[in-house]
């Protein structure tokens, strides 16, 4: 987990000149350390005042060696690498077709090609970080990835019955012992629960259960019910580590400058000086 944390420092401090000033390099304050001032990521899971876990921090899922293997495919980005061993993803047959069709296209035509919301679950998958900001009321979340931010409602409140169809879906949490659990719903039907592309409806339901095992890791499972794409509910599971000592940067999507003939012509002329 420190080599991802390190691993990390250096690919956002030759990305950005301005690294320094975005304190990419800052020791938190409260964090346990060893005795050569490094942050002890083997620590007990630290709590917060009322004696619930603290799952706080900036986060990024553990990619192993086996979510990279050739017959995973094009991407690591993929939910049959996430579920428990020997099971598969239980599709309805327009689910299947589609989904077979965006992977044999290596993901082409996904909802990020043109700067829009992942949902929920896909801007997790990638290897960049995220934020966890407990606070009166509601948590938020704070993606790296196109500065975008979803709230989690804790104040109490319901599901809305009747909601507008949204990217983010609505999310309500709540404590379960030491479990942070959090269910969403009413999310229109245009984003991918994947970059591998494995898609869903109007009818998603998730669940998300955040467990902190330690300092420096968080497990994420997240069951996916959606009868209109899946014959039944499937849980997939995420390992997290913090990244300590460090912060989220600015990020900016451009990707609608691939449609844009003089960027293309830019493009191909900077390929052509290599």
């Amino acid at each position: 987990m420190t080599r991802i944390a390190i691993a990390l420092t250096i690919t956002l401090g030759l990305a950005w000149g301005a690294a320094e000033a975005q304190w990419i390099r800052y020791p938190a304050p409260g964090t346990p350390r060893t005795a050569d001032g490094r942050p002890d990521l083997n620590a007990p899971v630290p709590r917060t005042p009322d004696g619930r876990p603290d799952i706080s921090g900036v986060w990024q899922r553990i990619v192993r060696p086996e979510d990279r293997a050739p017959s995973v495919g094009f991407t690591d980005q993929n939910l049959r690498v996430l579920l428990p061993r020997g099971e598969t993803v239980p599709f309805q047959p327009w689910a299947e077709g589609l989904y077979t069709q965006r992977f044999a296209a290596d993901g082409a035509g996904s909802p990020s090609e043109r700067c829009l919301p992942k949902g929920i679950l896909a801007p997790m998958l990638p290897p960049v970080p995220f934020k966890i900001v407990p606070g009166p009321g509601v948590v938020v979340i704070l993606f790296e990835e196109s500065n975008r931010y979803r709230q989690i409602f804790t104040d109490g409140r319901p599901l809305p019955r009747d909601p507008q169809p949204a990217w983010w879906g609505y999310s309500i949490g709540r404590w379960e012992g030491d479990t942070f659990a959090v269910e969403s719903a009413g999310f229109n039907d245009s984003t991918w629960l994947d970059k591998a592309g494995h898609p869903h409806s109007d009818a998603l339901h998730t669940i998300e259960r955040f467990q902190r095992r330690t300092v420096g890791r968080m497990d994420l499972q997240v069951t996916i019910d959606d009868p209109k794409a899946y014959t039944r509910p499937f849980t997939v599971t995420l390992p997290l580590a913090l990244l300590p000592d460090t912060d989220l940067i600015e990020d900016a999507c451009e990707n609608e400058k691939d449609s844009d003939p003089i960027a293309d012509v830019a493009k191909e002329r900077r390929g052509a000086d290599r």
